[in-house]
């Protein structure tokens, strides 16, 4: 997992800012067909947002958890059912 400083993470959050979901992720949770749209969609994007569907705010964390420990990726943002993640291009 990707451990941002405090300043990597305030200006991710304001690069994020204008960002639309580009991911959804439904009540079904996190499968691995969702896991690898992810992933192809932080290739191309770098910061992405995803929406989760779940009203469960621990589910919501641990899936976020989850996207930034098998990807690489880190936590930049958890807002409601928003999850912002970055993960650099390499």
């Amino acid at each position: 997992m990707l451990i941002l400083s405090v300043a990597q993470r305030r200006e991710l959050k304001a690069r994020a800012h204008s960002l639309n979901p580009t991911v959804m992720i439904g009540n079904a949770g996190l499968a691995a067909s969702v896991l690898d749209e992810i992933s192809r969609t932080l290739k191309s994007h770098e910061l992405i947002k995803i929406r989760v569907m779940s009203d469960d705010r621990e589910a919501r964390a641990a899936i976020l958890q989850e996207i930034c420990t098998q990807l690489n990726a880190g936590a930049v943002q958890h807002i409601g059912k928003i999850l912002v993640v970055y993960q650099p291009q390499e």
